[in-house]
């Protein structure tokens, strides 16, 4: 499976989000380019934990089930998925280049991952090898969103 911990994959998703530019469009979901961008680099600042979100109560119940069944295979994420709300972006203009270049400096930073104690609100307690998959899908789940 891939990972986001694989300097290749991170080379490839990187590649990926420089095709990206204020004129791509979304093929599905309510996100503009700018929301996307802005929310990925939320979620980096999630899994690096810089940003915490509160945990989710149906995630106490079944989160851990879920994240067994997601991380099985290299199967896409679901589109429309559900959001922490710390993770939604709610301006729809801003600057599309610089949250580019932002994304793509967070996740180079996967190179030097160091956050053991990772609590996913919805999954529950990470260990470093689910973090890297789940990373991967989320980051080719809102490129293929916005075709990059």
């Amino acid at each position: 499976m891939k990972t986001i911990f694989d300097k290749t994959t991170r080379d490839e998703l990187i590649a990926r989000i420089n095709t990206l530019n204020e004129n791509s469009t979304a093929q599905w979901g309510k996100m503009n380019i700018y929301q996307m961008l802005k929310h990925c680099t939320l979620w980096e600042g999630m899994i690096a934990g810089t940003i915490k979100c509160k945990r989710v109560f149906l995630g106490r119940l079944i989160g851990r089930m879920v994240l067994k069944k997601v991380s099985k295979d290299d199967t896409p994420m679901m589109r429309n998925a559900v959001t922490s709300p710390e993770l939604k972006v709610k301006e729809s203009n801003g600057n599309v280049a610089a949250e580019k270049a932002k994304w793509i400096a967070l996740v180079e930073e996967y190179a030097h991952f160091s956050n053991p104690g990772f609590v996913h609100p919805f999954f529950g307690k990470m260990t470093k090898e689910q973090v890297g998959y789940h990373a991967y899908k989320h980051t080719d789940h809102h490129l293929r969103q916005f075709n990059g």
